[in-house]
């Protein structure tokens, strides 16, 4: 029996507070791609909320990642793509293979930009025979494709829901094709605003100088924003690429990436309250000296909290 009334309310009030929300946001791989890095996973990230595992984008070398944060891949409950080029969805395959061998109780749900459904129905197409022949038993049960994978296409304006997190989604400028044309109308590079029930934190993905990208990040407690540094990829570029391919190659990185200055200026429109600069884009070595110049370009501008990710950091 409760002393008092005063001790019976108290105690029944703790009860009835509700749980408190559990927001964490990794950045598993903080590199830039196409080319591989040694210091860098490609991109690839984790928001943990209340119990449910989101990677968000799946860049080469996620199931490492993943692995480090000792994180089955089983456990992972959705895959949010931001657009389709090879250094975002490169650790796809690792992801549905593993599955397929340690047979999850559900399937992983994927959601991404047009085309994302035809990406992952080749995957499937092309794990066939290893699906087939299994662990060679003929009497094996074999995990169909809908129990392995679901997939739902997203375009820029819409929100749905990931357990406690709504997320909504923007149209962004990694892509610049003719207006009006049949590419812009197809193909959508994808920007994201998740609300979790404690923290609101927006994912740019690869995006240019984006007035989009600004309104959906507006007031967001956290900005997860690319980076490039011109300057010391077009050396690298200079040295490897042919000839007749720099200009091209300088045009879509100045114009489709943000330089640190940029990311400043968009997140002072924004008002966010701290920014996180990954999927680095640099010469071939990144060194701790670019890494605080690059802060600094960004703290120039912008008066808030500045960190430059390095892979399985958590913010």
């Amino acid at each position: 029996m409760f002393k008092t009334q005063a001790t019976a309310l108290a105690l029944l009030a703790v009860t009835a507070l509700p749980a408190m929300a559990e927001t964490s946001f990794t950045v598993l791989g903080s590199g830039g791609g196409p080319i591989a890095r040694a210091d860098r996973s490609q991109p690839a990230n984790l928001l943990q909320v209340n119990g449910r595992n989101i990677v968000i984008d799946a860049g080469d070398g996620l199931s490492i990642r993943l692995a480090a944060k000792r994180l089955r891949m089983g456990d992972v409950d959705d895959i949010v793509l931001s657009h389709l080029h090879f250094d975002h969805v490169g650790g796809l395959l690792a992801v549905l293979g593993q599955r397929f061998q340690t047979n999850p109780d559900k399937p992983v749900m994927i959601y991404g930009p047009p085309g994302t459904k035809a990406l992952i129905d080749g995957m499937i197409e092309g794990m066939g025979p290893a699906m087939e022949a299994a662990y060679g038993m003929a009497d094996a049960t074999i995990m169909t494709a809908d129990e392995l994978v679901q997939v739902q296409e997203i375009r820029g304006g819409e929100t749905f829901t990931l357990g406690d997190v709504t997320v909504t989604t923007a149209k962004n400028t990694h892509y610049s094709f003719a207006h009006g044309s049949d590419l812009e109308a197809k193909y959508e590079s994808l920007s994201f605003r998740f609300e979790t029930p404690d923290r609101s934190i927006v994912y740019t993905g690869d995006t240019g100088w984006s007035d989009a990208v600004i309104a959906l990040a507006q007031g967001a407690d956290l900005l997860v924003s690319e980076l490039i540094d011109l300057p010391s990829i077009m050396d690298t570029v200079r040295k490897t690429a042919p000839e007749h391919l720099v200009g091209e190659i300088e045009q879509h990185l100045s114009a489709h990436h943000v330089t640190p200055e940029e990311i400043g200026r968009m997140a002072v429109a924004a008002d966010v309250g701290k920014v996180v600069a990954t999927h680095i884009a640099a010469g071939a070595r990144v060194t701790p000296e670019m890494t605080q110049g690059w802060a600094q370009q960004i703290s120039a501008v912008y008066g808030g909290e500045v960190a430059i990710a390095e892979d399985l950091q958590d913010y």
